[in-house]
């Protein structure tokens, strides 16, 4: 059974879309703000580290404006911070930017010079089974100390000089589409694809990423990082200031246009945003490279290991970032945070 999805609401005519600066405001009438004040003192407080680790920042935007925004000590509006994960919903933009070119065919075998030979099984994957983590590779995402982990051996041991090639040569476990995982490697190995499509590594694809995705909305502080072989380790690494998560969290919630002008195709954010087939008990409903439902029904959000986010609540017009350095253990209570922060907000009219 599938379900409709929520519309994407459009910038407010009065308020200037944050191309330079962003516009600052209150909440909006109906909002809770005794809650939100609790809510922000306790991430902030003496014993924040018992419930959420370190929180660096917390930004909210509603209704194309700033409504609140706190930093933790020794972090403030100018701090650049990491990605982690939030990586793969920028990769996903600028997979989206390729379509929209006519450059690539997510429903096409991918171009991935490691499946090419002979009757190779993994030759059918597609970039929309690895957008949607159902490619059926092998990949063992797993960040403990001491466990066997694929992910730590493509960042930091001997996959890191080549992210890519390292997800590519590993074996599928299960037939491609049959089998939701996911998987850090399988967004390094879109990231080249998107090299190869346009021929551009290292600092030329760098080029690619600010002409054609952070420049035109106003991003100036990212800093994405880039293996020995040129490949844009887009699973993992794109610096920026949260006001600048921000920006990328609006043009999704902005259905990819800004300021008049269509920086992802049309329908690329509901491609995004709709659900993905997964057995069950997995960690939450997810889309293509997005995930589904952290700040309620209809919400779509951006996820970073140790508590990034960049969560978008269609109904309440509403961006919120949080950034920080949260335990695995803890990581349930930070993401109940981002929830409960979006529920002090009420549905726009």
């Amino acid at each position: 059974m599938t379900h409709a999805l929520p519309p994407l609401p459009a910038q407010p005519a009065t308020i200037p879309w944050p191309t330079e600066e962003w516009p600052e405001g209150p909440a909006p009438e109906g909002t809770d703000t005794k809650r939100l004040k609790t809510l922000l003192d306790k991430a902030f407080g003496a014993k924040e580290t018992e419930l959420y680790g370190e929180t660096h920042a917390t930004l909210i935007v509603q209704g194309g404006r700033i409504v609140a925004e706190r930093y933790g000590e020794g972090f403030d509006a100018d701090t650049t911070c990491p990605s982690w994960s939030k990586g793969k919903s920028i990769t996903q933009a600028l997979t989206g930017i390729l379509v929209g070119d006519g450059k690539l065919d997510i429903h096409a075998p991918a171009d991935v010079p490691e499946w090419q030979a002979g009757n190779d099984p993994r030759k059918p994957i597609t970039l929309d089974l690895l957008l949607r983590m159902s490619s059926g590779l092998a990949f063992r995402e797993d960040y403990v100390d001491g466990e066997q982990s694929d992910v730590i051996e493509m960042l930091w041991g001997k996959g890191k000089d080549d992210v890519a090639h390292f997800a590519a040569s590993l074996p599928l476990a299960h037939a491609p589409g049959s089998y939701w995982s996911y998987a850090s490697g399988t967004t390094n190995i879109v990231a080249r694809t998107l090299a190869r499509a346009i021929d551009a590594y290292g600092p030329d694809f760098e080029a690619f990423m600010n002409e054609r995705l952070f420049a035109p909305i106003g991003i100036k502080s990212a800093k994405p990082k880039f293996d020995e072989a040129g490949t844009f380790i887009g699973s993992s690494f794109c610096y920026m200031i949260p006001r600048d998560f921000a920006r990328f969290g609006l043009l999704y919630l902005r259905d990819g246009v800004w300021d008049g002008t269509r920086i992802l195709p049309e329908g690329w954010v509901d491609y995004a945003r709709t659900a993905t087939f997964q057995q069950p008990d997995n960690e939450g409903p997810y889309g293509a490279h997005w995930w589904l439902g952290i700040a309620g029904e209809g919400s779509f959000s951006a996820n970073g290991y140790e508590g990034q986010y960049t969560a978008l609540v269609p109904d309440k017009d509403l961006v919120i970032v949080r950034h920080g350095k949260t335990p695995l253990h803890l990581k349930d209570n930070t993401k109940n945070y981002v929830g409960e922060l979006a529920a002090c907000f009420p549905a726009i009219k």
